[in-house]
């Protein structure tokens, strides 16, 4: 268990190093000036520099979607594949490519002379950092009835401290270089090769290995059994949604807090550190007490309608050091997705858990998919581009208030179609079991 914990961070470790400098190389290689618009924009004063800022940024913000998008559908696309190829092969082969696939990635990311190399490079981090099903059957192979829910705990603490120390370290090394990082994380993913190939025994029997087969690799046949269960089927509306806007957060705040508050890889990197390590706290430690004192019903809503009033705050706040005040109270938006998870839990049987979740975790990758072309391409873009009627970098944030706000109207529309059985909104003890897997559940996802 140490061996793929370790595996598991030092990976998480590399991709949370690249995040806040990967928007700040695109705008270097989209923002190019071969015919000397922006020494002639200087000629002409502040009023023209800033028009050409917006325009770079804008342009950039396109760019960051398509990217963003063709990284997160290569992870939906493959991520079955070569779950369902370490079926066959066994883990350690699988995540063994993976983990040599990563570090020549970062490399040619790092030395990326323009943006379709880049996007090369983003291509191949999908497909090969989509190995993390691999990594989790992995656990699953080597866990018992007594253990696995503490140790799928521990994935979830990996992914919280991999994207809590990357960003604040790939923000400093992003001061010296916006390409440093890369390499750097390069340098991981291949030590971890490394450490894999000498360490890393296999997990997976060869009397438990079973053929390939393309179905088993297709992505979308696991959504439709959602229908099976009405409660749930109306909640993933609201999962979606919730996700939908959690991920346009995360996809445009570089090139947000860039354009309005002027802030480099550095201080966006401590910024994202301080929502790991909010994440950590509200996830490891207030979840279970919330959800005895509130219930998962009124968890769900109040969590949802704090996540609502921090997006708008995100996005008009007239100053940066407001920001990691809105982290740290927004950061108990957090709670509502465990106790989503939690109410899911329960509405299952025990014979249909893991398809559901695999279902919900489908719909995660959907909208990993779609929300860097709302958010950045479409929203970002335009409203920081000259054919905007006026300037709201704020804009994708507010919008994805927007979408929360909905999710709370539609949460308690489905709690009010959908009684709670009993007087106690959920029992104590079970919701304190269910609570504390959902919550490394929910840090596992987020991250």
């Amino acid at each position: 268990m140490a061996f793929i914990l370790l595996t598991l961070f030092i990976d998480i470790l590399g991709i949370g190093i690249v995040i806040p400098v990967l928007p700040e190389l695109v705008k270097e290689l989209v923002g190019e000036d071969p015919i000397g618009v922006v020494d002639a924009a200087a000629e002409l004063g502040p009023a023209s520099q800033s028009a050409q800022e917006s325009q770079s940024f804008s342009r950039a913000a396109r760019y960051v979607g398509v990217i963003g998008a063709t990284y997160a559908l290569m992870q939906f696309l493959f991520a079955p594949i070569l779950g369902a190829l370490s079926d066959r092969f066994g883990r350690r082969p699988i995540l063994l490519i993976s983990m040599f696939g990563l570090g020549v990635d970062f490399l040619i990311q790092g030395f990326a002379p323009n943006i379709w190399w880049l996007f090369a490079g983003r291509t191949l981090a999908g497909i090969m950092g989509a190995s993390f099903t691999t990594g989790n059957a992995y656990i699953a192979d080597i866990s018992s009835d007594e253990n696995r829910a503490r140790n799928f705990g521990l994935v979830g603490v990996m992914f919280g401290l991999g994207f809590t120390v990357g960003p604040a370290v790939g923000g400093l090394l992003g001061d010296y270089s916006l390409r440093l990082p890369f390499f750097v994380a390069a340098g991981l993913a291949l030590i971890n090769w490394m450490y894999g190939f000498f360490v890393l025994p296999e997990s997976l029997a060869s009397e438990h290995r079973s053929d390939f087969k393309l179905s088993n690799a297709n992505p979308l046949q696991s959504i439709g059994r959602l229908s099976a269960y009405p409660i749930v089927a109306a909640l993933s509306v609201v999962f979606v949604l919730r996700s939908l806007a959690q991920r346009g957060l995360e996809n445009v705040w570089v090139l947000y807090t860039g354009f309005k508050f002027d802030w480099d890889a550095s201080a966006n990197g401590w910024a994202l550190g301080l929502v790991g390590v909010m994440a950590i706290i509200v996830q490891g430690g207030l979840v279970r007490p919330v959800i005895r004192r509130l219930g998962e019903r009124r968890t769900v809503v109040m969590g949802t309608i704090i996540a609502t009033i921090a997006f708008a705050g995100y996005g008009l706040a007239p100053s940066g050091w407001m920001i990691p005040i809105i982290i740290v109270f927004g950061s108990l938006g957090g709670l509502a997705g465990p106790a989503i998870q939690s109410l899911v839990t329960g509405s299952v049987s025990e014979t249909e858990q893991g398809k559901v979740q695999g279902a919900l975790t489908s719909l995660i990758s959907l909208t990993n998919v779609v929300a860097p072309l709302l958010f950045n391409t479409l929203l970002f873009s335009f409203f920081v581009s000259d054919k905007a009627p006026f300037k709201l970098p704020g804009a994708p944030l507010l919008a994805g208030s927007l979408m929360l706000s909905i999710a709370i109207v539609i949460s308690i529309r489905v709690f009010r179609r959908f009684p709670q059985k009993s007087k106690s909104d959920d029992p104590i003890d079970e919701a304190e079991s269910v609570a504390t897997k959902a919550s490394s559940a929910e840090l596992a996802t987020d991250s």
